[in-house]
């Protein structure tokens, strides 16, 4: 059971490995564009407000920029961390073919740990708690009326041969005096 036990911990350490590189593929092989990183400064914001009696429309410049050391902390808390993917697109039918593959994977996973639940035994899903410890309790008294039986028999086989010994020690003295 304990093999079992172990095959079913190492199928679900795999199947999240496959999550793990599948979402990792996926977000590094992805056909879109990145996202920009940071938006021109240049650009202006207009904004329309309509009321019932009258209409406004005002522009606003975008705000100044900061300083050089905010403009540079900026900057720095743009930047990727140095163990992030970087994008590396594929073709969209190359992309889709290995996400393809990828699931195929995974759902091949998914079945060998079903077909090693399948396997498990039963008895521990169908029996109560209750009904369990009392068959640990019946297995116990088992065990240790087998356990005293065996005793016994070891017992009664050590007195026989301790009286063998005793009688071959005691004949062997006094047949050993009467030849000297």
């Amino acid at each position: 059971m304990a093999d079992r036990l172990t095959q079913l911990q190492d199928c679900f350490d795999q199947l999240a490995t496959q999550f793990y590189a599948s979402i990792r593929y996926t977000i590094t092989h992805h056909p879109l564009p990145p996202p920009p990183t940071h938006l021109d400064s240049t650009t202006t914001t207009t904004t329309t407000t309509q009321n019932p009696t009258q209409t406004t429309t005002s522009t606003t410049d975008p705000p100044p920029p900061p300083p050089p050391s905010q403009q540079q902390q900026q900057q720095q808390q743009q930047q990727p961390p140095s163990d992030a993917p970087t994008h590396r697109p594929t073709t969209p039918i190359t992309f889709f073919s290995s996400l393809t593959e990828l699931a195929h994977d995974i759902v091949l996973k998914t079945q060998q740990i079903e077909i090693l639940i399948a396997s498990l035994p039963v008895v521990a899903l169908e029996t109560s708690e209750r009904e369990q410890m009392e068959k640990i309790g019946v297995l116990e008294r088992e065990l240790r009326d087998v356990e005293g039986r065996r005793a016994e028999g070891v017992g009664r086989e050590r007195d026989g041969l301790l009286g063998r010994v005793e009688g071959g020690l005691l004949g062997g003295a006094g047949g050993g005096g009467d030849g000297c």
